[in-house]
């Protein structure tokens, strides 16, 4: 049956393909929605050189006028990072955002997919989503966790945003089959500092032995994807108190604000950016450059048993 939807690969990722060389995805919410202007546009470009430098080549996915985009241009990054308005796309955004032609940011949960689609199976994000604090009333829960469960993408991570619930969102994903690792360590990252005093399933200290549980995995037909836990280093890492405040206060002026649904993250995200003024973001593009070494490590490991 003849695809509707059409989906450009860049032709670095085009060639990587055809011969071999190792692919880390890359989302966009974290440009569109993550991060302020000129910073993202900085950051993205520093992520896809990190990746390059270890000998992988990058794919920053994203929605541009209804066609799925794999690895996009400079130009292209640049027009996306100053756009004011991009739409937040996940996995039930995607079949409206296509068909209208729109543009869009996508989450983990439509980066994995795209992945998927595009036959990338090692992504780099700076968190995932997960159970959101008072889940028992809201009943608000990342479709990140969901797409965890069915696709078959490797996501590299400093753990879940600390702004959420870690211990549920851990739990969430211990029933859904999702492997959860940490990088050189037994507790899992909680974004901003490098532990959350929640432990992880195993800690793997090298890339291969990650590759090799990830092969394994899918081959033994058990779809779904693997989170691995990168913790900040030390010297990128928030002030624990300080952090926790941070948020506790964000929490509390979205709460006021009544901002719900997708809209949450990306306040409490700036909110915390203001409250701390700039050391937040300082540490997430950290992490994400740490990620994206050690997602570009994964990457050419799980190649290399292709």
């Amino acid at each position: 049956m003849k695809k509707t939807f059409e989906m450009d690969i860049s032709a670095e990722v085009q060639q990587a393909l055809k011969t071999g060389q190792p692919l880390v995805a890359l989302e966009s919410t974290i440009i569109s929605h993550g991060m302020p202007y000129p910073q993202n546009l900085e950051t993205a470009h520093a992520v896809e050189n990190i990746i390059r430098e270890e000998s992988a080549v990058p794919a920053t996915i994203a929605i541009l006028n209804g066609r799925i985009k794999i690895g996009l241009s400079q130009h292209e990054l640049e027009q996306f990072a100053k756009h004011t308005t991009p739409l937040k796309v996940s996995r039930r955004d995607l079949p409206l955002v296509l068909s209208q032609k729109q543009s869009g940011g996508t989450t983990v949960a439509a980066t994995m997919i795209c992945a998927k689609l595009a036959g990338i199976a090692v992504f780099v994000t700076g968190g995932i989503g997960g159970v959101h604090r008072e889940s028992e009333k809201t009943m608000d829960i990342s479709a990140d966790l969901m797409e965890l469960a069915q696709t078959n993408v490797a996501v590299v991570c400093a753990g879940i945003k600390s702004i959420l619930d870690i211990p549920r969102t851990l739990e969430y994903l211990e029933t859904q089959g999702v492997p959860v690792i940490g990088y050189k360590t037994e507790e899992f990252p909680a974004f901003y500092t490098p532990a959350s005093g929640s432990m992880v399933q195993a800690r793997l200290d090298t890339p291969e032995e990650i590759a090799r549980c990830m092969k394994i995995k899918w081959e033994l037909g058990l779809d779904g994807g693997i989170v691995i836990g990168n913790p900040v280093q030390q010297e990128d890492a928030m002030d624990d108190a300080i952090i926790q405040l941070a948020i506790s206060a964000a929490i509390k002026d979205a709460a006021e604000k009544e901002i719900e649904g997708k809209d949450v993250t990306p306040f409490l995200l700036e909110r915390i950016n203001q409250l701390t003024e700039g050391e937040s973001l300082k540490s997430n593009i950290a992490l994400v450059c740490n990620n994206a070494s050690l997602g570009a490590k994964i990457a050419v490991a799980y190649q290399a048993r292709l």
